[in-house]
């Protein structure tokens, strides 16, 4: 849906065909203690240009975003804004106005609009008691505050305002702020800052607490609607590669530039990088050759020598590119059997029914990313696997060696009055490497990034970057095989989720996650739970993109196919009757259909091969009845694919006979 804009329409093209600066850093510095985050920064934004903003946890980012935003000043160096530029940022942790509904805290944002609606109710208000010349004054006044309204954007910006809100998951837009959750007010400050219409919006993490609807909605909105600027902080890799044009990373007080959007930048980052490492073996070539001659020659010197001896000393005096840290993530596995979880029968209820009968096995290797609208019971379903909460009906039923380790959402594992280095030390005093090493606390928190001047700060006191990593640090101290995750892609920055990916990937125990990342759920999961609703959970082969796929295709079939054409009349039954070929789409099926029978047809040679094993016979008959019935509904999808296929083919053939 394209917003009405507040400035005039002539303005708003000249803006979209010509872009203009709307906000620059020149030179700017700022540090924190003895800390230096940003070293002299230049930077540009123009109008209507989509920026993400990427780099590690503590990089700068949200500093940098609040000096652009206006609510930090900068050591040193200049702010330069468009003159009467609206700028909006969306903090981590918004503050919402008491004593409002949901959907009056977004309308008091919209200022002028705003205002002037509340002179027509009141002006709407005053009529009914109102009588003689007072209806005169009253009737100018609501018509003032009318063609007020209509001058900043019409009367739509209300339900505007709601849909927002609808969008982003608000049910209920006459809740009170101060009943809402942590979520709900991060959701509405998001529909406050979209309906108010910044010529320049700051958004730090905006997809927190959304579910994947409401992502691929903001997603679409950003590219497509949004008329004014984007700086974008998140770790959603997708946004960051649909919506954004350029793309700066935060590095060690500097920012870098790339045109594109997060694919592009790891393509121009990773050549930024090797030209960096060729010219340090270049100067490191450079300086033996020149140290070799130094070691052969006379003490004496002549002043062609001693230059000579200048620029090697010159050169020794620099230092080479800085080494990129990284986090070191790695999860042991505990001893385990073939299956580490079943779920049998399971239902959950919470005030109403979130999951219904439901039936799962989970093997060795398998990983499951868990998806669904906010409140629909994913978190539910992890703390019942996790035994703190007992099913309604049925049982959930772990492995004899299974050991669970469970992130939950709030990091509640950890104490916040207690430091870095006790947190860990509560859970185990010594570590230890692969193979029974011992690895003390304070190497292990290395790992994770933490100087040893970190060690000793208070968990509360962390952002929330610094508090995630503490979360996995506790969490990866024990050896598990079944691992829990309830979105731990919260508040960690890029490096570190391709880190807790590669971990994940490597795992010889099972895991379930729940996410909102894409992405992660791409490169991670080999099957998606998908919470449909009324108690339904499916569970979906494949990761997420393979999903939406079977989604898409699903939704296909189900579309209401045209009417058969009537019979033909009496005595015209010998008339030719003319051959329909394929249409468009079916063309295009057609070109599929093969890929997919082949697919179909080795899932079903794998499932065979699997009951073909002797040693599946051992672990008793349930996983043994699971298997058949996966292998006579997978038969069914290849018979109906060759069915298609052929139906298609003959159509084609017909039609060119």
């Amino acid at each position: 849906m394209s917003s009405p804009t507040i400035a005039a329409p002539a303005a708003r093209a000249e803006v979209k065909s010509r872009p203009v600066p709307i906000a620059s850093l020149r030179q700017v510095e700022k540090s924190y203690g003895v800390r230096r985050v940003l070293a002299g920064v230049n930077l540009t934004l123009m109008t209507g240009e989509r920026v993400g903003l990427v780099g590690n946890n503590g990089s700068g980012k949200t500093t940098l975003a609040r000096i652009l935003a206006g609510l930090d000043t900068p050591d040193a160096g200049e702010v330069v804004l468009r003159r009467d530029a609206a700028i909006a940022y969306l903090e981590q942790e918004p503050h919402l106005p008491p004593g409002l509904t949901a959907l009056e805290a977004v309308l008091s944002g919209l200022g002028q609009w705003s205002a002037a609606r509340a002179r027509y109710d009141a002006a709407t208000a005053g009529l009914e008691r109102a009588a003689g010349a007072a209806v005169d004054a009253l009737v100018a006044e609501q018509a003032a505050a009318a063609a007020e309204i209509e001058r900043c954007g019409g009367w739509s910006r209300a339900a505007e305002a709601e849909s927002y809100l609808a969008r982003l998951g608000v049910r209920d837009p006459a809740a009170p702020t101060e009943r809402l959750s942590g979520g709900e007010r991060r959701r509405v400050a998001l529909a406050a800052l979209l309906a108010r219409r910044p010529d320049l919006a700051v958004l730090d993490e905006p997809t927190n607490h959304l579910d994947v609807a409401a992502i691929e909605w903001l997603e679409r909105h950003l590219a497509e609607d949004y008329s004014g600027a984007v700086l974008l902080i998140t770790h959603d890799r997708y946004i960051l590669d649909r919506v954004c044009t350029r793309t700066f990373e935060v590095d060690r007080g500097s920012v870098y530039a790339y045109d594109g959007g997060f694919g592009a930048y790891l393509e121009a980052k990773a050549e930024r990088m090797a030209h960096a490492q060729r010219t340090e073996a270049n100067r490191q070539n450079f300086l033996r050759r020149e140290l070799e001659w130094l070691r052969r020659q006379p003490k004496a010197r002549t002043t062609k020598q001693t230059a000579r001896v200048n620029r090697a000393e010159a050169e020794l005096a620099k230092s080479g590119p800085p080494r990129e840290r990284r986090v070191e993530l790695s999860l042991e596995a505990a001893r385990s059997g073939k299956t580490i979880l079943e779920l049998r029968g399971v239902t959950l209820e919470l005030g109403r029914v979130l999951v219904r009968d439901f039936t799962l096995a989970l093997n060795q290797g398998e990983r499951i990313g868990v998806v669904g609208p906010n409140g629909s019971g994913k978190t539910t379903l992890l703390r019942s696997i996790a035994g703190e909460l007992p099913p309604t009906a049925g049982e959930v039923v772990r492995g004899k060696h299974t050991a669970i380790a469970y992130l939950d959402q709030n990091r509640s594992g950890l104490d916040d009055d207690r430091s870095v280095y006790d947190n860990i030390a509560e859970r185990r005093r010594g570590l230890e490497l692969g193979g029974g090493h011992p690895l003390d606390i304070a190497r292990y928190l290395e790992r994770f990034l933490f100087d040893p001047t970190a060690y000793a700060q208070k968990v509360g006191s962390l952002s929330g970057g610094e508090r995630a990593r503490v979360a996995l640090a506790v969490l990866l101290s024990g050896a598990s095989n079944l691992v829990l995750l309830d979105e731990p892609t919260n508040d960690l920055d890029v490096a570190t989720l391709g880190a807790v990916e590669e971990m994940l990937l490597d795992f010889a125990g099972a895991a379930i996650i729940v996410t909102h990342d894409r992405w992660f759920l791409d490169r991670v999961a080999t099957s998606i739970l998908a919470f449909e609703g009324d108690g339904k959970v499916v569970r979906h082969h494949g990761n997420y993109s393979d999903y939406l796929e079977r989604l898409a295709e699903t939704e296909a079939a189900a579309e209401p196919q045209p009417a058969a054409r009537p019979a033909a009349a009496p005595g015209k039954a010998g008339a030719p009757v003319a051959r329909r070929g394929l249409n468009y789409s079916e063309k295009r099926e057609l070109e599929g259909l093969l890929g997919k029978i082949e697919a179909a047809e080795g899932e079903v040679q794998e499932l065979e091969a699997r009951l073909g094993d002797p040693a599946l016979y051992s672990g008793g008959g349930d996983q043994v009845a699971e298997l058949v019935r996966k292998l006579d509904a997978a038969r069914q999808r290849a018979a109906a694919l060759v069915a298609r296929w052929e139906e298609l083919e003959q159509r084609s053939a017909d039609a060119g006979a």
